[in-house]
């Protein structure tokens, strides 16, 4: 284990003004995607997809990383190279996805853990061969207004966490660990602010009692919240303010960097709330993004699965990206949405 190799790399995905492009939909998840658009999900659209994504230029100013899917790990350019070759050649760190995704915890109907350590050293050892920098896994925390997630559901996904956490840095892989409290649901911004400190707590004395370097990592935690079925949305403003006292509370200040996911936001929501954070700053870690639906619902909606929008779906992607680089340095205004 290289601690300062881990230590730079996650620093670097963090650079000024950088995120991550969570680009690790999973099959049915990109079917998702694509049945909006009316586009078929077969592996070359998907392949295509994601290349037009990865040769937009100038996304490096604000792409530390993209975390791929097994299959597009394992995909190419039409001229033959590697996407992990492609981003890393452009000074993007390529990442990977390994849970499994969520199943059901058994015995605790109403909540989840994702499965995939099984094997998962072995994996590891691959995709660092073909390339991958950093990995995530995420944790999907179930949530009501009473008694979910409890506390043996909370500890059990942190455990989880935690051996993933040290399995890749044991192979000097940056390990992205998200918790991510869902935000379906109507539980009001202070159940969930709640719910946001017992995971922390929960997911930190793991990750230290598994050794794992903390200096070595990235967070990739919700923002604190409303449920978007709650009767009462909390302004910008307030958003920020629960989330970074919650984070001040419970992230160890030797964490490079939190990359907040979207967690279903609109693009410009996901923008504003990012920025607002960013103008309570400095804060002890960078916060910054890792965003999925955030960066790309707005390229889909422009691509149409057509090569002739391409350089159309390409602009929007390059916008989306340049936004949320100036949101890191709390200058974003919506009036930026309809301008350049």
């Amino acid at each position: 284990m290289n601690n300062d190799k881990l230590s730079s790399v996650a620093k670097a995905i963090v650079a000024k003004h950088k995120g991550v492009l969570a680009a690790d939909e999973s099959n049915p998840t990109i079917k998702k995607r694509f049945d909006s658009i009316k586009v078929e999900s077969t592996e070359e659209n998907r392949r295509r997809y994601r290349e037009i994504l990865f040769t937009t230029e100038g996304i490096e100013r604000y792409v530390g990383g993209v975390i791929l899917f097994d299959e597009t790990l394992r995909q190419s350019t039409r001229d033959g190279t590697p996407f992990a070759e492609l981003l890393s050649n452009r000074g993007i760190f390529p990442g990977i996805k390994v849970d499994k995704g969520a199943k059901a915890l058994a015995l605790y109907p109403e909540e989840k853990i994702a499965e995939g350590l099984d094997g998962l050293r072995e994996r590891l050892v691959e995709y660092k061969q073909m390339g991958a920098k950093f990995a995530k896994w995420r944790a999907v925390i179930e949530i009501n207004e009473r008694d979910v997630p409890t506390a043996f559901g909370i500890r059990a996904n942190a455990h989880v966490l935690a051996r993933y956490a040290a399995l890749c840095q044991e192979l000097d892989i940056v390990p992205i660990v998200e918790p991510e409290i869902l935000m379906d649901g109507v539980h009001g911004i202070e159940r969930c602010e709640i719910v946001t400190s017992r995971v922390l707590d929960a997911v930190f004395t793991e990750l230290d009692a598994h050794h794992v370097l903390f200096e070595g990592m990235l967070l990739k935690p919700n923002m604190v919240i409303a449920g978007m079925k709650c009767a009462r949305q909390e302004s910008v403003q307030q958003v920020a303010e629960a989330t970074i006292r919650c984070m001040i509370r419970y992230v160890p200040a030797a964490v490079p960097g939190i990359v907040f996911l979207s967690g279903g936001q609109s693009a410009e929501d996901a923008t504003d709330h990012l920025n607002a954070i960013n103008m309570m700053g400095p804060h002890p870690w960078q916060v910054s993004f890792s965003y999925g639906r955030a960066l790309q619902a707005p390229v889909l909606a422009a691509w149409k699965g057509q090569e002739s929008n391409m350089a159309a779906a390409q602009k929007t992607f390059l916008k989306r990206c340049q936004l949320n680089g100036i949101a890191r340095d709390g200058k974003y205004t919506r009036a930026m949405e309809t301008t350049g």
